[in-house]
């Protein structure tokens, strides 16, 4: 079943790739618990198909990474992108997007989390593998409070200025 508006995160644990050692996270990948992540904040996660791939380097990284700044004044602790790719593959994107502190590059790499949520999307046929649906999600203290969705092959509501006018 797919997560909705109200309901609160499921658990889960995705991985982080550091390149230098910051706040007691070693260089390499490190494990991030979703319920530490979210406790007493409001974080913006939104997810794609897959670390360079067209539409997600073009667009949707740098909608969010854009926007940081207007996301902060809103009062949105954390921008957090999530992606079935390991944590080496989101640590290289990441330099490659150049979202430095902006937005944290979240890898799921066998789709738990994604598959917790509901918002797995099956691209085997086209040798992806398992993959996350395009969405965005404004999670207030762990807590979905909007749900952005996109059809398959789209990108037109799961944007950086969808979330700011839902945050008003």
């Amino acid at each position: 079943m797919t997560i909705k508006v109200g309901d609160r995160l499921p658990a889960g644990t995705l991985m982080e790739y550091h390149e230098v050692e910051k706040d007691g996270c070693t260089v390499g990948p490190n494990a991030v618990k979703v319920e530490d992540l979210v406790k007493g904040r409001k974080v913006v996660f939104f997810g794609l198909p897959g670390a360079f791939t067209p539409t997600c380097s073009a667009k949707h990284v740098p909608s969010f990474r854009d926007n940081y700044a207007k996301l902060k004044a809103k009062g949105v602790d954390t921008i957090a992108c999530l992606s079935v790719n390991d944590a080496f593959v989101m640590g290289a994107w990441a330099r490659d997007q150049h979202t430095g502190d902006k937005v944290r590059m979240l890898a799921d790499g066998s789709a738990d989390w994604t598959k917790a949520l509901g918002l797995e999307l099956d691209l085997t046929a086209r040798g992806m593998g398992m993959r996350c649906q395009r969405f965005s999600m404004l999670v207030d203290h762990g807590v979905v409070k909007a749900l952005n969705i996109e059809a398959a092959g789209k990108f037109e509501v799961s944007d950086a200025e969808t979330m700011l006018k839902q945050l008003g």
